[in-house]
Protein backbone atom coordinates (compact mmCIF):
# COMPACT_ATOMS: atom_id res chain seq x y z
CA UNK A 1 0.00 0.00 0.00
CA UNK A 2 1.36 3.61 -1.19
CA UNK A 3 0.62 6.43 1.00
CA UNK A 4 0.42 9.98 -0.96
CA UNK A 5 2.24 12.54 1.72
CA UNK A 6 0.00 15.57 0.94
CA UNK A 7 2.17 18.58 0.78
CA UNK A 8 0.15 21.83 0.14
CA UNK A 9 0.91 24.27 -2.55
CA UNK A 10 3.34 26.17 -1.53
CA UNK A 11 3.41 30.15 -1.68
CA UNK A 12 5.09 32.63 -3.57
CA UNK A 13 6.97 33.97 -0.71
CA UNK A 14 8.15 30.36 0.46
CA UNK A 15 9.22 29.58 -3.37
CA UNK A 16 10.97 32.71 -3.28
CA UNK A 17 12.70 32.58 0.38
CA UNK A 18 13.90 28.78 -0.48
CA UNK A 19 15.01 30.34 -3.91
CA UNK A 20 16.86 33.35 -2.63
CA UNK A 21 18.93 30.71 -0.10
CA UNK A 22 19.71 28.41 -3.74
CA UNK A 23 21.32 31.12 -4.95
CA UNK A 24 23.11 32.84 -2.15
CA UNK A 25 24.34 28.75 -1.57
CA UNK A 26 25.10 29.31 -5.36
CA UNK A 27 27.16 32.33 -4.97
CA UNK A 28 29.58 30.41 -2.15
CA UNK A 29 29.93 27.69 -4.65
CA UNK A 30 30.80 29.79 -7.74
CA UNK A 31 33.11 31.46 -5.09
CA UNK A 32 35.29 28.89 -5.76
CA UNK A 33 35.42 29.59 -9.42
CA UNK A 34 37.11 32.64 -9.14
CA UNK A 35 35.85 35.55 -11.62
CA UNK A 36 39.51 37.01 -11.74
CA UNK A 37 40.70 39.14 -13.07
CA UNK A 38 37.08 40.84 -13.74
CA UNK A 39 34.98 42.66 -10.92
CA UNK A 40 31.72 42.16 -10.03
CA UNK A 41 30.93 45.24 -12.44
CA UNK A 42 32.65 44.25 -14.82
CA UNK A 43 30.71 40.80 -14.66
CA UNK A 44 27.89 42.82 -15.63
CA UNK A 45 29.34 44.18 -18.20
CA UNK A 46 30.65 41.22 -20.14
CA UNK A 47 27.30 39.33 -19.69
CA UNK A 48 24.97 42.36 -20.99
CA UNK A 49 27.75 42.84 -23.66
CA UNK A 50 27.10 38.65 -24.84
CA UNK A 51 23.74 39.15 -24.93
CA UNK A 52 23.26 42.74 -26.49
CA UNK A 53 26.59 42.79 -28.62
CA UNK A 54 26.90 46.23 -30.16
CA UNK A 55 25.40 47.98 -27.91
CA UNK A 56 26.31 52.00 -27.11
CA UNK A 57 27.69 53.49 -24.28
CA UNK A 58 24.44 55.09 -22.76
CA UNK A 59 22.62 52.38 -23.78
CA UNK A 60 24.71 50.17 -21.25
CA UNK A 61 25.10 52.91 -18.63
CA UNK A 62 21.37 52.91 -18.14
CA UNK A 63 21.12 49.50 -18.25
CA UNK A 64 23.81 49.56 -15.23
CA UNK A 65 22.36 52.56 -13.64
CA UNK A 66 25.28 54.38 -13.73
CA UNK A 67 26.61 57.38 -15.65
CA UNK A 68 28.37 57.50 -19.18
CA UNK A 69 31.29 58.62 -17.69
CA UNK A 70 31.80 55.70 -15.08
CA UNK A 71 30.21 53.02 -17.17
CA UNK A 72 33.35 54.28 -19.91
CA UNK A 73 36.31 53.99 -17.58
CA UNK A 74 34.23 50.68 -16.68
CA UNK A 75 35.01 49.53 -20.35
CA UNK A 76 38.12 51.02 -20.58
CA UNK A 77 39.71 48.59 -18.01
CA UNK A 78 37.97 46.18 -20.00
CA UNK A 79 39.37 46.44 -23.05
CA UNK A 80 42.86 46.88 -21.92
CA UNK A 81 42.07 43.44 -20.32
CA UNK A 82 41.32 42.46 -23.58
CA UNK A 83 37.64 41.17 -23.19
CA UNK A 84 35.85 44.24 -24.53
CA UNK A 85 36.14 45.69 -28.24
CA UNK A 86 35.30 49.71 -28.93
CA UNK A 87 34.18 50.33 -32.58
CA UNK A 88 32.64 53.62 -34.44
CA UNK A 89 29.38 53.07 -35.14
CA UNK A 90 28.72 53.18 -38.67
CA UNK A 91 25.41 54.93 -38.65
CA UNK A 92 27.13 57.91 -36.17
CA UNK A 93 30.79 58.22 -36.03
CA UNK A 94 30.05 60.00 -32.78
CA UNK A 95 28.57 56.79 -31.44
CA UNK A 96 31.11 54.18 -29.78
CA UNK A 97 29.49 50.02 -30.02
CA UNK A 98 30.74 48.13 -27.13
CA UNK A 99 31.71 44.41 -28.63
CA UNK A 100 32.87 40.94 -26.80
CA UNK A 101 36.10 40.10 -27.98
CA UNK A 102 36.84 36.39 -28.69
CA UNK A 103 38.82 36.91 -25.40
CA UNK A 104 35.84 37.80 -23.36
CA UNK A 105 33.90 34.88 -24.62
CA UNK A 106 36.13 33.06 -23.86
CA UNK A 107 36.78 34.16 -20.46
CA UNK A 108 33.35 33.29 -20.14
CA UNK A 109 33.10 30.00 -21.53
CA UNK A 110 35.77 29.10 -18.85
CA UNK A 111 34.03 30.52 -15.93
CA UNK A 112 31.01 28.82 -17.17
CA UNK A 113 32.65 25.48 -17.18
CA UNK A 114 34.31 26.08 -13.78
CA UNK A 115 30.93 26.95 -12.06
CA UNK A 116 29.35 24.08 -14.21
CA UNK A 117 31.28 21.70 -12.37
CA UNK A 118 31.08 22.83 -8.88
CA UNK A 119 27.34 22.49 -9.78
CA UNK A 120 27.16 19.29 -10.95
CA UNK A 121 29.07 17.82 -7.72
CA UNK A 122 26.13 18.82 -5.91
CA UNK A 123 23.71 17.44 -8.26
CA UNK A 124 25.47 14.29 -8.29
CA UNK A 125 23.89 13.73 -5.04
CA UNK A 126 20.57 14.43 -5.61
CA UNK A 127 18.18 11.51 -6.42
CA UNK A 128 17.17 11.70 -9.80
CA UNK A 129 13.71 12.07 -9.29
CA UNK A 130 14.80 15.61 -7.31
CA UNK A 131 16.92 16.63 -9.79
CA UNK A 132 14.09 15.90 -12.74
CA UNK A 133 11.91 18.15 -10.77
CA UNK A 134 14.25 20.82 -10.35
CA UNK A 135 14.74 20.70 -14.13
CA UNK A 136 11.12 21.09 -14.98
CA UNK A 137 10.81 23.93 -12.06
CA UNK A 138 13.95 26.14 -13.35
CA UNK A 139 12.56 25.72 -16.90
CA UNK A 140 9.42 26.86 -16.19
CA UNK A 141 10.99 29.91 -13.77
CA UNK A 142 13.28 31.27 -16.69
CA UNK A 143 10.75 30.87 -19.11
CA UNK A 144 7.97 33.34 -16.84
CA UNK A 145 11.30 35.24 -16.08
CA UNK A 146 12.62 36.13 -19.30
CA UNK A 147 8.61 36.77 -20.09
CA UNK A 148 8.32 39.55 -17.76
CA UNK A 149 11.98 41.06 -18.65
CA UNK A 150 11.25 40.89 -22.16
CA UNK A 151 7.11 42.28 -21.23
CA UNK A 152 9.34 45.36 -18.82
CA UNK A 153 12.03 45.95 -21.46
CA UNK A 154 12.24 49.39 -23.00
CA UNK A 155 10.80 48.91 -26.76
CA UNK A 156 12.40 50.79 -29.57
CA UNK A 157 11.68 54.25 -29.86
CA UNK A 158 10.19 54.34 -25.93
CA UNK A 159 11.99 57.13 -24.27
CA UNK A 160 11.89 57.87 -20.50
CA UNK A 161 12.87 60.86 -18.60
Amino acid sequence: MTVTVFRPRPEPAEVARVTLTAVELLEVLWGRASTAPASPSQMRVLLMLEHQDGINLRTLADSLASTPPSTSRLCDRLVAAGFVERAVSPADRREVRLHLSSRGRAFLDDLRARREQELQAVLELMPAAKRTALLEGLEAFCDTAALQIHDNAPHAGDRTA
